[in-house]
């Protein structure tokens, strides 16, 4: 065989054998790269299913009736501690809001949810109504419950007797008597956080884990 025979003979081979190792290389590569893109995959769904926890709790959060000491005497308070009024306007049979447009910009309605716990409220006399805007607005004994946008603050009660229409509501629906002005002259049994002293952990009552 000539020499130029061999060496083409030669070349080929040495060819060969650096395509099959840059083969292998290449395969090696490939194969670990893999895990990393699949490790980012899978962290995926745990931050989708930490926001579909957060948009359900909030969709979810249930409301509160609790009965609590004033100097209105015994009157009704939202979960954060805000007082909760009716409206002489308005009916309890049948359960019907008349406060809207810019009366339930200063009255905001009571927000009814899929649950509501009570405490020292009964709760044969919640219930709830549709608003013509289609939100859900709680009532007591038939009478639709308010916040009032001039208290800023657990405890306040600056809606009481405003306009001679409006009451703090009592645990059983009724109207607290008393006025605001009296009550400031006797100062307001609150605790060191500005809310109720009584009412919370202090008055028997009921949970409702499915609505009323």
């Amino acid at each position: 065989m000539s020499v130029f025979k061999r060496a083409a003979i030669l070349t080929a081979s040495l060819g060969a054998v650096a395509l099959v190792t840059t083969a292998c290389n290449g395969y090696g590569s490939s194969s670990s790269a893999a895990p990393a893109a699949a490790a980012t995959t899978a962290a995926a769904p745990q931050s989708s299913a930490a926001q579909d926890s957060s948009n359900g709790a909030a969709t979810n959060a249930g409301a509160a009736l609790v009965a609590a000491a004033s100097p209105l005497g015994q009157i009704v308070v939202s979960g954060n501690g805000m007082t909760l009024y009716r409206f002489d306007k308005d009916s309890a049979k049948p359960p019907t809001s008349n406060c809207s447009g810019k009366c339930a910009t200063l009255w905001p309605p009571a927000t009814a949810a899929d649950t509501v716990s009570l405490n020292g409220v009964d709760k044969s006399l919640v219930g709830e109504i549709t608003r013509a805007d289609g939100t859900k607005q709680l009532t007591l004994n038939g009478w639709p419950l308010y916040t009032y946008a001039g208290d800023s603050k657990p405890g306040d009660i600056n809606g009481q007797g405003v306009g001679g229409t409006w009451y703090a509501a009592t645990p059983t629906g009724g109207k607290a008597k008393g006025t605001a002005a009296a009550a400031a002259a006797t100062g307001s049994p609150t605790d060191n956080s500005g809310g109720y002293s009584s009412g919370y952990g202090n008055n028997s009552g009921s949970t409702s884990s499915s609505g009323w």
